[in-house]
């Protein structure tokens, strides 16, 4: 009777278990999947800091180059030019941006992908990468930003020289003088 009783008792379980839904490894991820994701990673504060990174080495290298190009420059202009490009970052559509981007996230990564990363995100290591990330990449950019001067620099020159290649030279036309007329003679 026990053994029956047993049986029929991993019969039901074995049937109620096959008649639940069971995620397939490759289910896509779902918007819910990627927002649980970027809020385990911290998307939002991170790209708001390697935003502001960005800024600061992008207003350095704008102010170098443009003292280069423009050495009658003042600081006021300078000053101008930070205040409008931090403006413009101050409304910057992060969350818009990261609407966007949800749809490329599940056309790449699967529900299991996402899973996967969002345990890692969530533990200590993950974490640690997650804080350790907007430094990384400010090191990274001030590393890099003497090579990205240099090839800004001879962008800029190259368009110059392309720009002076289209534009034709103004030769002044020599002056014609007026011949002199005889005078009038009056009677």
């Amino acid at each position: 009777m026990k053994t029956r009783l047993l049986t029929a008792a991993i019969v039901l379980i074995s049937f109620t278990t096959l008649a639940l839904p069971v995620p397939a490894a490759d289910a896509p991820a779902t918007k819910e999947d990627i927002l649980k994701l970027f809020d385990v990673m911290q998307v939002h504060q991170q790209m708001r800091e390697v935003m502001n990174s960005m800024m600061e080495q992008q207003s350095a290298l704008v102010q170098e180059t443009m003292k280069k190009r423009y050495p009658q420059i003042t600081q006021e202009r300078l000053a101008q030019f930070d205040a409008m490009m931090q403006e413009s970052m101050k409304d910057f559509p992060v969350d818009a941006m990261l609407e966007d981007v949800i749809p490329v996230y599940q056309k790449h990564l699967t529900k299991a992908d996402v899973d996967a990363m969002s345990a890692f995100y969530a533990s200590p290591t993950g974490k640690k990468l997650l804080r350790e990330m907007p430094e990384m990449t400010s090191e990274s950019m001030e590393a890099a930003y003497a090579r990205v001067q240099k090839h800004m620099e001879a962008t800029m020159n190259r368009l110059e020289k392309m720009m002076n290649e289209e534009e034709p030279k103004a030769k002044p036309s020599p002056k014609k003088h007026p011949e002199p007329r005889p005078p009038i003679q009056q009677d």
